[in-house]
């Protein structure tokens, strides 16, 4: 079968380089609001939720008579469109089409812009066509969407209803379950099953919509028929025969002059997350905000949101380039909507925005810290708010008398419901939590945001904890006892040299932190003890040619990606050799389709490939280790959304998909003094 390319806006691209993605990111905003397409073309699959489970949306566009499909596949389904491209950028994907002398372009938008959170947090993405004749003559044509109200159930037995709702002079359509149940589930593999699901088609020449069901479908494409009475309130549901909300523009005669027609799907969660058992509003409701009022106000933006995305990809995608080459900037972009969408924006009771990640097919687990970690550096480049989002809920739970531990916690609980610590036996024992690997986060990551911001006084709010979680490594950081890492799936590990390198980093972080807050003393200390620890580190963990996997294990090795904050924070505490010596060696052990986590198993992080190819001094290093994973993204018989688990000798995904740990890609715009300062400076100042 022909490979259908993704082709990315990046000038100078070199042909036959472009990159197939696994799964193509269609609508994704949340955890629960996401629909991808897992095939090379539109009409090869249906669409699905990131889970794999199906949420169809149809496309079908009749000319001169003759019904074709652009997009989902369905029983009874009528001959497929001929896709001729697709492409990718951070905001848009975009597929073209051509059958009987028509080119239909379409075209799916989310403003994901980081900078501007009440645009981040609103549930819509535009569904726009332009239509024109290819062979020089005129041809009739309409156009069909319908998208499945399955979209707005956790599964296909539960009850749905449709109905027509007004909105002044804007008309949509809308679902959702008959239950409405909450945020009254917690778990992984779940969509969602309240709030309402809205389809919006501004008053545009010929466009009509209708409540019906997945009939509508097959009767548009054979003869183009459509309910007599498209303003029947409930179409009759079965079990094979489920509601959609569609839409129909009747085109007339399409020349070459284009003719664009557009729509708009949204969803109201209306209560999104659940935080020490009080329900959070989306941040987008924080004021009250409607139905009505997202609606009308994703149609009154849309003529400058168009051109905005437009500049928006095209300046994120040359600084990718400039930074790490083409076939990065080709990695970044399709990991982009990925790692937002494995995030929910709600606001606390005082509209503080509040960013809850899901570990997507890892546990379900709500505002992981091990998660925020290798998700951070896309959050850090765009908007610090945004990671101070994700570690706020952390800081205060850590706070609160029921964590009685003197390390960081490792979650909030099972998305969507963040009301305490699930992993490892919670709050009750700790044979499996993450000291080391989570109180090296928070440091860390405190430290990082200071630098962003060109402040510390974020971490002064938390300063408490910070120095208890310094304490901690202090104590035991340099030499880890049996612990797990970020690594959970391969076991506890004593003497982890690469959690050393993060309990070193992090106590440097906390001495930096401490001379930002002017805090002379506690700096000289932990800068002075960092130091030390990073020259014990290069003496124990000394094997040859590279450094070992665990203190003591000769033979072994690792990835060490935890070295790369040495770097970003400017803290300097090991030796250039370590990196040097280490990318060296990565180039000599990895596999096909990339370098293995560490020599126990062959199986790889993705995010963490980046980050180990980031300590590289020369580009051709860096290009060197990022090649096989574009090949891996390129070849994997695994066509679900980005996984970061694979194995590197077949391109198999060995686990995770969706996740935001992708987000962690962005880290080699981070060493680009001039790109970082250059996207922080796009954030508006805080009033």
């Amino acid at each position: 079968m022909k490979r259908i390319a993704l082709f990315l806006c990046l000038a100078g691209a070199v042909p036959g380089q472009t990159l197939r993605p696994p799964a193509t990111p269609l609508i994704t905003h949340d955890p629960y609001f996401s629909i991808w397409s897992m095939a090379d073309r539109l009409t090869d699959a249906p669409t699905r939720h990131w889970t794999g489970a199906d949420h169809p949306l149809a496309g079908i566009a009749r000319i001169d008579g003759k019904g074709y499909r652009f997009l989902g596949s369905w029983i009874r389904q009528g001959p497929a469109m001929k896709q001729v491209s697709s492409e990718v950028t951070p905001t848009r994907t975009i597929y073209r089409f051509e059958q009987d002398g028509v080119r239909v372009t379409m075209t799916f938008l989310t403003p994901a812009f980081p900078e501007d959170l009440d645009l981040l947090s609103r549930p819509a993405t535009y569904l726009i066509w332009d239509v024109r004749a290819v062979d020089g003559r005129e041809h009739e044509v309409s156009l069909y969407f319908d998208s499945s109200a399955l979209l707005a159930v956790n599964a296909p037995e539960q009850r749905m209803v449709v109905s027509r709702v007004r909105f002044g002079k804007l008309e949509a359509l809308r679902a959702g379950s008959v239950e409405q149940p909450v945020l009254q589930k917690a778990g992984d593999n779940l969509r969602i099953d309240w709030g309402y699901l809205y389809l919006a088609a501004p008053p545009q020449p010929g466009a009509r919509t209708a409540l019906a069901t997945f009939a509508l479908r097959a009767d548009f494409t054979n003869s183009g028929a459509w309910p007599e009475n498209d303003e029947t309130e409930q179409p009759a549901q079965t079990s094979r025969n489920y509601l959609v909300l569609a839409a129909r523009f009747d085109l007339d005669k399409v020349g070459a002059a284009p003719v664009t027609r557009w729509a708009v799907l949204a969803y109201d969660d209306v209560f999104s997350i659940q935080l020490f058992h009080r329900n959070l509003r989306p941040y987008w409701r924080r004021k009250g905000a409607t139905p009505a009022d997202l609606l009308q106000a994703a149609v009154r933006d849309f003529p400058a949101l168009t051109g905005r995305a437009r500049r928006f990809d095209e300046e994120l995608a040359a600084d990718l380039k400039r930074a790490g080459g083409d076939r990065y900037a080709q990695i970044a972009i399709l990991s982009y909507r990925q790692a937002l969408a494995a995030h929910k924006l709600a606001a606390d009771l005082d509209n503080t925005p509040l960013y809850f990640s899901k570990e997507n097919f890892s546990n379900g687990c709500i505002a992981t810290v091990d998660v925020t970690y290798p998700s951070a550096p896309l959050f850090l480049l765009m908007n610090p708010a945004l990671l101070k989002g994700m570690m706020t809920p952390v800081f205060d739970y850590a706070r609160l008398p029921r964590w009685q531990w003197p390390y960081a916690p490792h979650d909030l609980g099972t998305y969507p419901l963040a009301n305490g610590q699930v992993y490892g036996g919670g709050e009750k024992t700790e044979e499996r939590q993450m000291p080391v690997e989570e109180s090296g986060n928070m440091l860390i990551l405190s430290a990082a945001i200071a630098k962003a911001e060109g402040n510390a006084e974020y971490a002064r709010r938390y300063w408490p904890l910070l120095t208890k979680w310094a304490e901690y490594l202090r104590e035991k950081g340099m030499d880890p006892e049996n612990q797990l890492s970020t690594d959970d799936f391969a076991g506890h590990l004593a003497r982890n040299a690469n959690l050393s390198i993060k309990a070193i980093v992090a106590l440097g972080a906390y001495g930096q932190l401490a001379r930002m807050l002017g805090r002379a003393g506690e700096a000289g200390t932990y800068a002075r003890l960092a130091e030390d620890y990073a020259k014990k580190w290069v003496e124990m963990a000394a094997d040859g040619d590279h450094y070992a996997l665990a203190f003591g294990q000769k033979g072994s090795w690792s990835q060490k990606y935890n070295l790369v904050w040495d770097r970003l924070l400017d803290l300097h505490l090991f030796p250039p050799e370590v990196a040097r010596k280490e990318v060296a060696f990565y180039q000599r052990v990895q596999n096909k389709y990339g370098l293995p986590l560490d020599n126990r198993e062959t199986y790889t992080k993705l995010d963490w490939i980046l980050w180990s190819a980031t300590l590289a001094g020369r580009s051709e290093d860096f290009e060197a280790l990022i090649e096989p994973v574009f090949r891996f993204l390129n070849e994997s018989p695994s066509r679900v959304p980005m996984t970061d688990w694979y194995w590197t000798l077949d391109a198999r995904q060995r686990g995770f998909q969706a996740r935001s740990v992708v987000g962690g890609v962005f880290i080699k715009m981070l060493p680009e003094e001039g790109l970082w300062k250059k996207w922080a400076a796009r954030v508006p100042t805080a009033p």
